[in-house]
């Protein structure tokens, strides 16, 4: 089993920036891959970003390209979101998850091919 936690959210402004963590612990040496997820209250919960756990391979949602950036520490099994120039339609709850190692060494985009989740953070954007 994999455990996550995210932390790192809060109220903020438009304009302003953000850095999300997403701690791994139990057997994350069995994790191919992290992604962040948000969810908008009333809305369905959409793919933002994921990098690969070991070739650090990155994929952006439209909405986040240059303005999120996903990285990771392995000494830390920790996955970051770095969110700049935050607006408020970013508001969401968001969720890491992780997915297995797997023959096909693929970062999916739908929250239906992740294997582990976190219990979120709030981010709220003001305007």
């Amino acid at each position: 089993q994999v455990q996550l936690q995210e932390s790192g959210g809060g109220l903020v402004q438009a304009g302003d920036s953000l850095r999300l963590s997403c701690a791994a612990s139990g057997r994350t040496f069995s994790i191919y891959g992290v992604a962040w997820f948000r969810q908008a209250p009333g809305k369905e919960r959409e793919f933002v970003s994921a990098i690969s756990w070991s070739s650090h391979n990155t994929i952006y949602a439209d909405s986040a390209k240059g303005r999120f950036t996903i990285s990771g520490d392995g000494a830390k099994n920790t996955v970051y979101l770095q969110m700049n120039s935050l607006k408020p339609e970013d508001t969401a709850v968001y969720y890491c998850a992780a997915i297995k190692l797997t023959l096909s060494l693929a970062l999916p985009v739908t929250e239906g091919s992740y294997d582990y989740w976190g219990r979120g953070t709030q981010v709220t954007v003001s305007s």
